[in-house]
């Protein structure tokens, strides 16, 4: 018991120690995040989620977590509203660890984008890559960051070193494509078409040779829009062509193709055929992107008013309207996908003040469950030293019962023993049926096999575990002839199964010794009890034996 109580006291106190977790635990728990950070990000987050961030008091636990959480969610392409720690870490790091610093500059730079300050993200991003004595390999990203900016910048000749160089440190063949595809992008803002067409037809080429179809179908449209660019309307028109013999006439760019048939025709001067691509144009890409077109119509509107300008020499107020709607859609929706950042931010913070307040409870529940263990132990011994009680009880029960039966055994036997000699007087203490009773209340295979051996002294039970005829005959003697009267008023009624059950029901025996003893279930005594109230018209709420025992008293 003492032994048990030490067990619980001491499980307490770890359990306790472990709600104020050290620094060196949180420490483990976030390079853990890093070490997995590249390869499963959802389970990098999923570990920083459990910190909480105002646990972390030393610079170098928080630098590195707000590192890796800003990091985390620029992996994920999460809102970093509320990365704004990020600067923190970076500035820590700043000229102690090239990785972290690196990273965490990354991670900051993304952060100024999303909150709307692109100039200084290009600014912190231009900083980074220009770091000399860095490995190219641990620039990829910053690399990659650094060009998608640029190509939503629209920036050219600026922008096309870092393509450059992006295409060279590549190692991945489709991280490779998509840095020429930005390449391309910066060639074209840049005017340099020829340099673009040259490496739109290697990304065309290579396309077909991997059977890339979907990017060799973009490819080829990226191609007729630098045909145009170049003034060679005709061969783009031909190339378009052919992208709708190959493709269809309903395939999913088929209104970026009728759009610059309409840019091809406006600029060969032929309004007309302008005029009717580009209401093609419009109803495919209703029908084909529905309420997801503002996009596209933003620039429809545009050609429209330069259509409708060119045949009537008029501007028309509705096209400058509707061309200003479509940037104000654009605007809100930005707007919106801003708040609802922002709002997702308030909710992680509202998730960590929760998570600090389940922090400061944690220890008070803790305690309440070890008082509640203890007290669960407590009565679990107490329980447990009555059970080894009561067995060791039935041991000497038993090892009693076990000297009675062997004692009749070794004594010799007469052909007709009187009923006072040693010999009958101790067989019928046997056969008692409160000696049976004793037995049966703990139906123990060794307390079975005791009922075997005292019902089989002398007699034939037949495989039961006691001999019936005994039984019966104990009844009559003990409860005035009570099982006769039975027989004779109601023995073609009842099975003989049920004549057991009510000679022990009689006799004081619970359910569950009378299953012990007939050897059924107590389902199946329960059922038979049933059906012996019903046989003998016993009212449901009187009890089986009163009712016998007034019935066979008259």
């Amino acid at each position: 018991m003492k032994n048990l109580l030490y067990l619980i006291i001491s499980a307490a106190l770890l359990c306790v120690a472990s709600c104020s977790r050290s620094s060196s635990q949180y420490n483990k728990s976030i390079d853990e995040a890093e070490r997995i950070m590249d390869v499963n990000a959802d389970s990098a987050m999923a570990i920083l989620d459990e910190i909480d961030p105002s646990n972390l008091k030393e610079d170098s636990l928080r630098a590195k977590y707000h590192y890796l959480l800003a990091f985390g969610h620029m992996r994920q392409n999460r809102s970093m509203i509320g990365d704004s720690l990020v600067s923190f870490a970076h500035k820590y790091y700043s000229g102690k660890d090239v990785v972290r610093d690196i990273r965490s500059g990354t991670a900051y730079a993304w952060y100024k984008f999303w909150v709307g300050d692109t100039p200084g993200a290009i600014a912190m991003l231009d900083s980074i890559v220009g770091l000399s004595n860095v490995p190219d390999s641990l620039l990829a990203l910053t690399l990659r960051i650094r060009v998608l900016l640029g190509a939503s910048e629209y920036q050219g000749e600026t922008l096309i070193p870092f393509a450059r160089r992006l295409v060279s440190i590549e190692s991945d063949t489709l991280r490779q494509t998509e840095a020429k595809y930005m390449l391309l992008s910066a060639y074209e803002y840049a005017e340099k078409l020829d340099s673009a067409l040259s490496l739109s037809e290697e990304l065309i080429e290579y396309a077909r040779k991997n059977k890339w179809g979907e990017k060799h179908f973009l490819f080829e449209i990226e191609r007729a829009q630098l045909l145009t660019e170049q003034g060679k309307n005709t061969e783009s028109d031909a190339l378009i062509d052919e992208l709708f013999r190959k493709a269809g006439p309903n395939n999913g760019a088929a209104s970026l193709l009728h759009f610059q048939y309409a840019i091809n025709a406006l600029n060969s001067g032929d309004t007309g055929r302008a005029s009717q691509h580009l209401a093609i144009a419009d109803s495919l890409a209703s029908r084909l992107r529905g309420e997801d077109d503002a996009y596209f119509r933003s620039y429809s509107n545009l050609i429209h008013a330069i259509i409708d300008f060119k045949q009537t020499g008029r501007i028309k107020l509705m096209h400058i309207n509707a061309l200003n709607n479509r940037q104000s859609e654009r605007y809100n929706r930005m707007k919106a996908s801003q708040w609802e950042s922002e709002r997702g931010a308030l909710q992680q913070q509202n998730r960590a003040l929760a998570l600090k307040d389940e922090s400061q409870h944690k220890t008070v529940v803790i305690l309440v469950i070890a008082l509640f263990a203890f007290l669960i132990a407590a009565c679990a011994a107490w329980i447990i030293r009555q059970r080894r009680l009561r067995e060791r009880e039935n041991e000497e029960r038993a090892e009693a019962l076990q000297k009675m039966v062997d004692e009749l055994k070794s004594a010799p036997v007469t052909m007709q023993p009187e009923v006072h000699t040693p010999e009958a007087l101790r067989r019928a203490m046997l056969q008692q049926l409160g000696i049976i009773k004793m037995v049966a209340e703990t139906p123990t295979e060794q307390n079975r096999e005791m009922l075997r051996k005292i019902s089989s002294i002398e007699s034939d039970t037949d495989g039961e575990l006691v001999n019936w005829n005994n039984v019966f005959e104990l009844i009559n003697t003990l409860y005035a002839g009570f099982y006769d009267k039975l027989q004779a008023s109601y023995g073609e009624l009842l099975t003989t199964k049920e004549k057991q059950i009510i000679a022990l029901m009689v006799a004081g025996f619970s359910t569950k010794e009378i299953s012990v003893i007939t050897g059924q279930t107590t389902s199946t005594i329960y059922v038979r009890k049933s059906s012996i109230r019903k046989k003998l018209g016993v009212p449901e709420k009187e009890d089986i034996v009163t009712f016998l025992r007034e019935k066979t008293s008259d």
